[in-house]
């Protein structure tokens, strides 16, 4: 007894069996003509076979793609972006395991690689043009991501420019560098040292690994994540050795390093991050609770989202901008430390003064004094 074919498709049948009053459902698999038997239950055997028709689809259409890229390849045609976007992502693991790339950075790019091969696979790398791209962009900017925009871009102006090295588009083709680069309208706002203190104080009371890694990211002006994974046997020759996990940079900071606003030095810090319970990590539980044990690294979105809740408990006025984060530590500590005259450029990790300039902006937070 034969049943109705699967959404109309002709590549397999489900076919229901009746042996001494038992009912089974069995799958014709279409290339091997051999039946498999699914059992008794008629929705999980419908869902089997679906999925199967679904990946034996998926296979014919590479397997498509891949002789009409032989073909076009031997025309000296292009090829399709699918098959370029699997061998660029090729590339990007060999240089991840390489260490030529980052782990954030290749991370970072399989996001607009993918919109890309859904938006366009089927073209020719050669046929993709600017509309491609910036369609794909405006989306993210019309639901107010335009971070997001800026990072598919730059992650496609790289995808074509690989496929120029490799001669798949003429010299020059980068549909996605003739895009505008979105804007991005900074509303977060900056952190000044009165409000610091507040969140400092409640966060410090609720746990005290909260307030080591608020102190760590004012004395040091590191990044959340570089402060996380920031360890005991990182320190030696007096100093402190931060291989900044964003950049690379490589930095030795002398624990004598005192930010006078707060009268913290790196060495007190250090010293108040040390727990009689064993652990390699300056930033630890000092309690075990349901999620870790004591001892183990508190990692970035744990610190980041007990800072938030601090912060709403200090109820501070941020106005119409979006309140401070974590990460606006590092701008205040390089304002307070540029005031003190420390080279706030080499302490960020910094590569030019540009990037170091628009930490200092503090975006109109506090009165600008007139010296007479």
């Amino acid at each position: 007894m034969k049943t109705s074919i699967i959404n109309g498709s002709e590549v397999s049948r489900l076919s229901l069996a009746i042996q001494v009053n038992k009912i089974y459902w069995r799958y014709k698999h279409p290339i091997t003509g051999k039946f498999h038997r699914f059992g008794t239950d008629e929705v999980e055997a419908t869902a089997i076979a679906m999925e199967a028709n679904a990946r034996l689809a998926e296979q014919r259409t590479r397997q498509i793609l891949a002789i009409s890229d032989r073909i076009a390849t031997s025309k000296g045609k292009a090829i399709t972006t699918n098959t370029w976007l699997d061998r660029y992502w090729k590339i990007q693991d060999e240089g991840l395991d390489n260490r030529d790339i980052r782990p954030n950075t290749h991370k970072q790019k399989a996001k607009p690689v993918a919109l890309l091969r859904e938006s366009v696979g089927m073209k020719l790398i050669s046929s993709v043009d600017v509309r491609d791209v910036a369609q794909i962009m405006e989306s993210y900017v019309a639901e107010g991501q335009p971070r997001m925009a800026q990072v598919i871009r730059s992650v496609l102006i790289d995808v074509f420019k690989e496929a120029q090295h490799y001669g798949e588009v003429p010299p020059g083709y980068n549909p996605a560098l003739a895009t505008t680069q979105p804007r991005r309208r900074i509303s977060r706002q900056r952190l000044n040292l009165g409000e610091w203190q507040k969140i400092f104080a409640i966060a410090d009371a609720r746990h005290q690994y909260m307030g080591n890694a608020m102190l760590l990211a004012l004395v040091t002006g590191q990044r959340l994540g570089d402060i996380s994974n920031m360890k005991f046997s990182d320190i030696w020759d007096d100093h402190l050795h931060v291989v900044q996990e964003k950049t690379g940079s490589k930095l030795a900071i002398p624990l004598s390093l005192r930010l006078n606003a707060i009268d913290w030095s790196l060495r007190d810090v250090v010293a108040r991050c040390r727990d009689y319970a064993v652990s390699p990590y300056l930033i630890h539980f000092f309690r075990s609770t349901s999620m870790a044990e004591r001892g183990a690294q508190v990692k970035s979105n744990t610190i980041t989202m007990n800072f938030s809740k601090a912060r709403d408990k200090a109820e501070i006025n941020w106005g119409d901008g979006i309140p401070a984060t974590f990460h606006e530590q590092r701008s205040l500590a390089e304002r307070l430390y540029q005031a003190q005259g420390i080279d706030t450029q080499s302490l960020l990790g910094h590569k030019s003064p540009n990037q170091t300039a628009r930490y200092h902006d503090d975006r109109g937070k506090d009165w600008n004094r007139i010296r007479v």
